[in-house]
């Protein structure tokens, strides 16, 4: 039997390749047109582990790539305000006018808000709207006409929105009032299934509108939660904090995958450094076994004195980002026969409250750096992050 099964394991291989991105063979509107009008072809997956070394060997089945023929993905992230609004004429110019082909917008944000006037009856019920877009399929058709390849943006576990309205699916202090963290944010609880299916149906109907890829973010536990848990009231099971948030990633990947459309988490980047992240459930190659896109948000700005030898991490945009690509390679290429597509988020923005001396504006030159660190580790891919979605003019994307 092993014999068989190593057999057919060459044989996948040898088809498949890598599990890289196939060339570009189609121009991105063309995957686009097609898969909007429900011609994409989905890949039947096969019942082999697909993992080595028992890097993830609680999966079930192999991913394959719902859209192989994509071109290499270079996005920015767009708040549902701008793309309802008029700054979004603005960064359809940014992106027509360059080597940009993909906007990642907010479907459901960091409140919890869906961002569109819903239509679903279980989401009206469940969530709430704020309605920044309020012509969601004409900002899908503007995407479509501009040959943008559209990713919905989805916060799952934190959603503020839903604590206040179910407080049963958050965490509670003792008496009961809903816990937040340090700027107010609540948390929803990452073992009940309740939450899972109401950021999957948000997911399903993003990929009826027509978004060719759904990306999870806040797939977490709240920061430093391993230490707040035994004084806070929630519904948990046996499974540790780890396997809640990669059983739910798993869930969603099948769930969706019907639908035609990519998966994709964003996960913190020294995750890819660490064994794993277990006070927030976070674990690298767990999480990355079920996506078709893994997204390590590897700001520099966001590394402490001493990572990768530099003593002021935002002030070496090339050693952070060449350094966390490195780990990240070095944690999956042992443990995953099928990667998923390593796209990061990079900075954009100027860290200013890091303080004199330890911070540097950031604009075209550091733009540029950390677009050269990724192409000198092997990554095409990359996503552009400012929160208020004010690009640095003149980069080369490339």
């Amino acid at each position: 039997m092993d014999i068989i099964i190593s057999s057919l394991l060459l044989l996948y291989n040898l088809l498949t390749g890598s599990g890289e991105q196939s060339a570009a063979t189609k121009q991105l509107a063309v995957v686009y047109l097609n898969t909007a009008a429900g011609q994409t072809i989905i890949q039947p997956e096969l019942s082999i582990n697909g993992t080595k070394n028992g890097g993830a060997s609680e999966a079930a089945n192999v991913k394959k790539d719902p859209q192989p023929d994509t071109p290499p993905i270079k996005g920015i992230y767009v708040t549902a305000h701008s793309a309802g609004g008029a700054r979004m004429e603005s960064l359809l110019k940014l992106v027509d006018s360059s080597e940009l082909n993909s906007m990642v917008i907010d479907i459901k944000d960091d409140d919890g808000y869906i961002t569109y006037p819903t239509t679903t009856p279980e989401l009206q019920k469940i969530g709430a709207s704020m309605k920044y877009i309020s012509d969601i399929n004409g900002l899908m058709l503007t995407l479509k006409q501009h040959d943008i390849y559209p990713i919905a943006r989805i916060v799952v576990f934190k959603d503020t929105v839903l604590a206040r309205k179910q407080p049963e699916l958050s965490f509670r202090h003792q008496d009961g009032t809903i816990w937040k963290n340090g700027r107010g944010d609540s948390f929803v609880n990452p073992y009940r299934k309740e939450v899972w299916d109401y950021n999957i149906a948000v997911a399903k109907e993003a990929a009826k509108l027509g978004f060719m890829e759904i990306q999870f973010d806040y797939v977490r536990f709240p920061e430093g939660f391993e230490k707040k848990a035994a004084n806070l009231s929630y519904n948990k099971t046996e499974q540790s904090r780890v396997d809640a948030v990669a059983g739910f990633v798993k869930y969603a990947r099948e769930q969706l995958e019907p639908l035609g459309v990519r998966v994709s988490v964003d996960i913190f980047g020294y995750a890819a450094s660490v064994p794993a992240a277990e006070g927030i459930g976070q674990d690298f190659v767990k999480i990355s076994n079920d996506v078709h896109v893994i997204s390590p948000m590897v700001y520099p700005s966001h590394y402490s004195t001493g990572w990768f030898k530099q003593k002021d991490p935002d002030r070496s945009p090339y050693e952070i980002i060449k350094g966390a690509m490195l780990d990240t390679h070095k944690k999956l290429d042992p443990t995953l026969d099928l990667k998923p597509i390593i796209r990061p988020w990079i900075q954009d923005f100027t860290a200013s409250w890091l303080g004199t001396g330890h911070y540097m504006k950031y604009g075209k030159a550091e733009v540029e750096a950390q677009i050269k660190a990724l192409h000198d580790t092997g990554i095409q891919e990359y996503l552009l992050w400012n929160a208020g979605n004010k690009y640095s003019p003149g980069v080369v994307y490339k």
